[in-house]
C-alpha cells in the first residue's frame, strides 16, 4: 500500500477558495446594506418633498435631470398650474442681472424678480476710507413679493417663482424687463429703468393676459420687508433716526413711531420710505395705495450685542387690478437721506427728513439749510459751522440786547419793588397793584425780558433738528473730530456708563463749560431783576441749581450725539457770552437807566390795554375780597 503524503498545493487551493467565498459573502452583504440605505434615503426624500411648498418642489424638479421632460412638466403643472410655463424656461435658475450707473449698483434676481442687492458706490460704512461700501440690500435682508391667487384656487408667491430677464438699452437708459410667464404672450412683468447719475429707478408692475389666470376680484397683496443694516459708528444714535416715513392723503406726511412694535394703517399712500439715519430706500407710486399696513420693530436691545441691524420694517399694500390686469407706475429710490438730493427729484421725498413742525421747520427750510448750504459750498464743514453760528448770533443780537436792557431796568427798580413788598407784605393784592403802578410810571414792561428769550427758543430747537439731519456733515472731519455727524471720541473707556456710554467726547465738555459760565454770569442779573413774589417758587434757588444741572445734562446726553451739534452749542454760548460782555460794558449804563426811569416817572402816562386789563382784574379781585370780609 502506498503511503499518503502531505499535499501542500491542495491545502493552498482550498485556502484560496475559502477566501474567495468569504469575500463574495461579505461583498454581497455590503451591497444589500447599501440598497437598504438608498431605499431609506429615497423614502425620506419623498416625505420631505411631500411636505415641501410648491415652489420648493418646482426648484427640485427643474434641477432634476434624471426625469423626462414630460414628467417634469407634469410635476410643474401640478404645483404651479399656468405658471409652470415660466419654470420650464432656460432662465428658471438662480441667476442675476446687474443694472449700474455712476451712483448705484443693483442686482436683480431671476427668482422673485426683485432687487437682491443695492449698493451705493460713493459712500462708505462706519468711517471714511473703511473700504466697505454702503449696501442697503444684501444677503437676503430684504424681500419684495406679490401674493397671487389663481383662478384654480392656488396661492403663489412671486418671490418663489422664476422670472425671465431681458436687458436692453435705449439711449443712456438701461431697461430690464423681468417676466413671470404663464404662456408665450401672457405674463406678469416687473420693469426697471435706470438712467445715468440717478438714485431714482423707474419701476413698473404690469400684466398681460393675467385676467384668465389670476383671481383679480380681490386686490393682490404687495409685501415688502427689510432689516436695515447699521452704517454709522454709533448704532444707538443711528437707530434714533431710523423709522418708516410716508406720504398720504394728497400730500400729508407722517411716520411710524419708535419702539419695539409700532404700526400705522394710512390710506391713499403715495410713497413709503424705509428711512435710516443717512440713507433711505423708498417706494413711490403714481397710483396711490388705497390702504396700507406699516410695521416697525426695534432690533437694538443691547448696543454691545445687537451691532448688525437697526430696525425691521414691513409694508403690506393692496394692488388693485383694472379690467383684470395690473398697471402700476412706481419708482425705487436707493440713496442718501439728503435734503437737497431728495428735493431735486420734486416728488415730496424731502418730507422724510425730520426738520421739525411749524415754525421750527420753516426756520430750517428757509434760513438754516440755505445759509449753511451756501457756506459749506466753499469752506470746510467745521469752519462753516463756526461762521454759521456767528451769523445767527449776530442776527439775534438785537433781541439779546433788548433782553439785557430789560433786565438792567428791572435791576434798577428792584429797591423800590422791595420797598413796596415790605410796605404791603400783609396785603398781596395791594402789593401787586402798587408794583404795576411803579412799572407804568417808570415806563418798564416786566415781560420785555421774557419775550426776546421766547423768540430765541425756536432757533435753538431748530438747531437740534437741523444738525442731526445734515447729511453733508457725514464723515467730514474737523480738528480732533473725524466725523462731524457722529461723536468726537478722545478717550475709549474700558467700561460702559449708563446714559453716558463707553467713550468721552470733547466738544460736549467744552459746550458744558461754556454753558456753566454763561449761566453763572446771567443768573445774578436775573435774580436781581426778578424779586421773590408771594406764592411763587424761589427762583434764586432754582437758578442756582440750573447752573450745575444744565452742564451735566449737556455732558450726559450729548456725549453720543453728532459732534457738529456740540460744536454749534459751544460756539453759540461763547458768542453769547462775548455779546453780553460787550453790551454790558458799552451799551448799558445803570446810572443812565436810573435817570431815565426817574424822568419817565414825571411824565404823564397813558395806560396800555394790557395794563388796564390787569388793573381791572386786580380791582375786581380786591372788591370781591372786601365783600367776603364784610360777610364774615
Amino acid at each position: 500500500m502506498e503511503q499518503k503524503k502531505f499535499d501542500f498545493n491542495s491545502i493552498l487551493g482550498f485556502g484560496l477558495i475559502s477566501i474567495i467565498i468569504i469575500w463574495m459573502m461579505y461583498n454581497s452583504r455590503q451591497n444589500e446594506l447599501k440598497e437598504q440605505q438608498a431605499k431609506a434615503k429615497t423614502e425620506k426624500a419623498a416625505k420631505v418633498a411631500a411636505a415641501a411648498s410648491p415652489a420648493q418642489q418646482v426648484a427640485k424638479t427643474i434641477t432634476d435631470t434624471t426625469v423626462t421632460d414630460s414628467v417634469k412638466i407634469q410635476k410643474l403643472q401640478g404645483a404651479l398650474g399656468s405658471f409652470a410655463y415660466s419654470a420650464t424656461l432656460p432662465s428658471a435658475k438662480e441667476d442675476f442681472t446687474t443694472l449700474e450707473n455712476e451712483y448705484i449698483k443693483l442686482k436683480i434676481a431671476n427668482k422673485g424678480g426683485y432687487i437682491a442687492e443695492a449698493t451705493l458706490k460713493s459712500f462708505e460704512r462706519f468711517n471714511k476710507n473703511s473700504g466697505k461700501l454702503v449696501e442697503l440690500i444684501k444677503d437676503n435682508n430684504a424681500s419684495f413679493n406679490l401674493q397671487l391667487q389663481t383662478k384654480d384656487n392656488r396661492v403663489l408667491n412671486t418671490k418663489d417663482l422664476f422670472f425671465e430677464p431681458t436687458l436692453t438699452k435705449v439711449g443712456d437708459n438701461q431697461i430690464l424687463s423681468m417676466k413671470l410667464k404663464s404662456g408665450a404672450n401672457d405674463y406678469l412683468e416687473y420693469k426697471y429703468v435706470l438712467a445715468p447719475k440717478k438714485y431714482l429707478v423707474d419701476f413698473d408692475i404690469h400684466s398681460q393676459g393675467m385676467n384668465t389666470v389670476l383671481n383679480t376680484t380681490k386686490p393682490i397683496d404687495l409685501q415688502w420687508d427689510m432689516k436695515t443694516y447699521r452704517n454709522e459708528k454709533s448704532i444707538n444714535y443711528e437707530n434714533r433716526y431710523a423709522d418708516i416715513r410716508y406720504e398720504y392723503d394728497g400730500g400729508k406726511d407722517n411716520y411710524v413711531g419708535q419702539g419695539k412694535d409700532k404700526e400705522e394703517t394710512p390710506t391713499k399712500v403715495t410713497f413709503i420710505a424705509f428711512k435710516q439715519h443717512f440713507f433711505s430706500t423708498i417706494l413711490l407710486t403714481k397710483t396711490p395705495f388705497e390702504t396700507s399696513k406699516l410695521h416697525s420693530a426695534n432690533l437694538v436691545a443691547d448696543e454691545k450685542v445687537d451691532t448688525t441691524f437697526t430696525k425691521q420694517f414691513r409694508a403690506n399694500v393692496p394692488l388693485v387690478a383694472t379690467n383684470g390686469e395690473l398697471d402700476y407706475k412706481m419708482n425705487w429710490y436707493f440713496g442718501p437721506t439728503d435734503y437737497k438730493t431728495l428735493k431735486d427729484y420734486d416728488r415730496g421725498m424731502d418730507k422724510i427728513i425730520p426738520l421739525g413742525w411749524g415754525i421750527f421747520g420753516w426756520i430750517n427750510k428757509f434760513i438754516f439749510i440755505p445759509l449753511f448750504g451756501f457756506l459749506s459750498s466753499f469752506m470746510g464743514l467745521g469752519i462753516a459751522i463756526i461762521i454759521f453760528t456767528i451769523l445767527i448770533k449776530i442776527a439775534m443780537s438785537p433781541i439779546t440786547f433788548k433782553s439785557f436792557l430789560s433786565q438792567a431796568k428791572m435791576k434798577v427798580l428792584r429797591p423800590e419793588i422791595m420797598e413796596i413788598g415790605e410796605k404791603f407784605k400783609k396785603d398781596p393784592m395791594k402789593k401787586q397793584q402798587e408794583t404795576m403802578k411803579l412799572y407804568n410810571k417808570a415806563g418798564v414792561n416786566p415781560m420785555a425780558g421774557c419775550i426776546p428769550a421766547l423768540i430765541q427758543i425756536p432757533f435753538m430747537y431748530a438747531s437740534f433738528q437741523f444738525f442731526p439731519s445734515a447729511f453733508q456733515l457725514r464723515q467730514k472731519s474737523f480738528l480732533w473730530a473725524d466725523d462731524l455727524s457722529s461723536f468726537d471720541q478722545i478717550v475709549k473707556l474700558p467700561f460702559h456708563i449708563p446714559l453716558y456710554g463707553d467713550h468721552i467726547s470733547l466738544f460736549p465738555i467744552l459746550a458744558a463749560i461754556a454753558i456753566f459760565f454763561y449761566m453763572k454770569m446771567t443768573s445774578g442779573d436775573q435774580q436781581m431783576a426778578a424779586p421773590q413774589q408771594d406764592g411763587m417758587p424761589d427762583m434764586t434757588k432754582i437758578m442756582k441749581m440750573m447752573i450745575y444741572i444744565s452742564p451735566v445734562m449737556m455732558l450726559i446726553f450729548f456725549n453720543s450725539y453728532g459732534s457738529g451739534l456740540s460744536l454749534y452749542n459751544f460756539i453759540s454760548n461763547l458768542i453769547t457770552i462775548g455779546i453780553m460782555l460787550v453790551i454790558k460794558k458799552y451799551f448799558i449804563n445803570s446810572d443812565k437807566i436810573h435817570a431815565q426811569i426817574q424822568e419817565n416817572k414825571t411824565k404823564p402816562k397813558s395806560e396800555g390795554k394790557f395794563q388796564k386789563k390787569m388793573r381791572e382784574m386786580m380791582e375786581q379781585a380786591e372788591a370781591q375780597k372786601q365783600l367776603q370780609n364784610k360777610k364774615k
